[in-house]
Order: structure tokens, then C-alpha cells, then sequence
């Protein structure tokens, strides 16, 4: 079997390594402790996945906090700063973090059109931003597992505004394959197996791991 000729990654329309940008926004204490929407623990561990993809795959990485500077919030989770060590924040007061100038313009600066973007809540933090962004001409793609709100009512409701603006759901597991996308690639292949793992998610995987042995 011979895979195909692989595409411009830049101008592909799916998502890689060389056309997208990953942003997270708020996975601070009380946020993640208020989710009503999901287990909060599956939600830790599906940010904690996506965040670590991002890294393994190089993608330009825009972190946002809320109200840490004005000590009315505290830093992110300790799952989330160690996944992101090195990476700085944008710290805000705006619960809206595209009205946020230093925020937006790091967006600008990655140069990609496509963000995967995460957030708590699904019903703000996620919602705001993203309809800027799309208003704006960006491509938004929303890790729907990894995000969370307050009772699953707002959730959904968050997430089906953001369809109708014309964002795009995908899931943990679906931004590790459509990042990775061929086994040939071998040099993330060992990431892209301690991914799955990680997350509980490799079931079905392992086998076509060792057929590429």
C-alpha cells in the first residue's frame, strides 16, 4: 500500500501541524470545578490530551487566563501548566478574551487561519471568542470534548450557536488522528500512540501500530 503524495500542508483544508493554531482559554480552579456538563475528571484529562497535542505537534499555542493579575482567580490547573510548561498566558480581565488587544493580536502573530479553540465555559469564554473569530474570517474548530459549562443545557446551547455561526465540532480523539493522519509519519507516531494512551482512548489503535512495524 502506497499513501498518496502528501498535500500542502499550509493550504490543506483539514487541520495539521502547519495550518492551525491551538488556543485555551480559562482551565482555572473554579472554572474547572463549577463544569456541570461532563466529568469534570474526563474533561481534565481531554484538555490536558489536546493541549498535549498541540505540543508534540508543534503547533503555535495561545494560552489565556482570566483575572490571575487582580488575584480574584487563580492560575491554571496544575494538569494544564505542567502540559504547557514554557508557554506564557495572556492574562485578562475581559470575559470575552478577543476584546482582550494583547490576546487577540498573539492570534494574529501565529499567521494561521485555523484555531482549534478550547475553553471553560462553553457558554462564554468558548462562545464570545469564537464568534469574533469567525466575524474576523477565521476558521474555528471547537475540541467539543475538551470544553465544559455549567449545566449541559448551556452547553449544547453554547455549542449550537457556534455551529450556526459557522464553527466547526471535532473531538480529542479526532485531533490526534486528523493531526497525525498517516502512520508513515513515523516521527510522531511514538506521540501520537502516548496521546491515546494517555486518554484512555486506544482501543483499536495498537493494532495498526504493529502493523507498521
Amino acid at each position: 500500500m502506497t499513501s498518496e503524495a502528501i498535500r500542502d500542508p499550509r493550504k490543506d483544508h483539514l487541520l495539521t501541524p502547519q495550518n492551525s493554531a491551538f488556543i485555551i482559554i480559562d482551565y482555572q480552579p473554579v472554572q474547572v470545578n463549577s463544569i456541570a456538563s461532563m466529568d469534570r475528571q474526563l474533561l481534565v484529562n481531554n484538555i490536558v490530551g489536546a493541549a498535549k497535542a498541540a505540543v508534540a505537534y508543534g503547533l503555535p499555542i495561545v494560552h489565556s487566563t482570566v483575572n490571575v493579575k487582580t488575584g480574584l482567580n487563580k492560575p491554571p490547573i496544575p494538569q494544564v501548566q505542567k502540559a504547557l510548561k514554557g508557554i506564557p498566558t495572556f492574562d485578562r480581565t475581559t470575559i470575552n478574551s478577543w476584546e482582550d488587544v494583547e490576546f487577540r493580536q498573539a492570534v494574529e502573530a501565529t499567521g494561521r487561519k485555523k484555531l482549534i479553540m478550547t475553553a471553560l465555559w462553553t457558554e462564554a469564554c468558548l462562545t464570545f471568542p469564537a464568534i469574533d473569530a469567525l466575524v474576523a474570517g477565521y476558521e474555528v474548530y471547537v475540541v467539543a470534548d475538551a470544553v465544559g459549562g455549567t449545566s449541559v443545557a448551556a452547553h449544547e446551547a453554547a455549542l449550537r450557536r457556534i455551529e450556526q455561526a459557522g464553527g466547526k465540532m471535532i473531538s480529542v480523539p479526532q485531533l490526534f488522528c486528523e493531526l497525525q493522519r498517516d502512520w508513515a509519519r513515523k516521527e510522531t507516531v511514538p506521540a501520537f500512540m502516548n496521546l491515546f494512551i494517555e486518554t484512555g482512548g486506544t482501543a483499536g489503535i495498537q493494532f495498526s501500530y504493529d502493523r507498521t512495524e
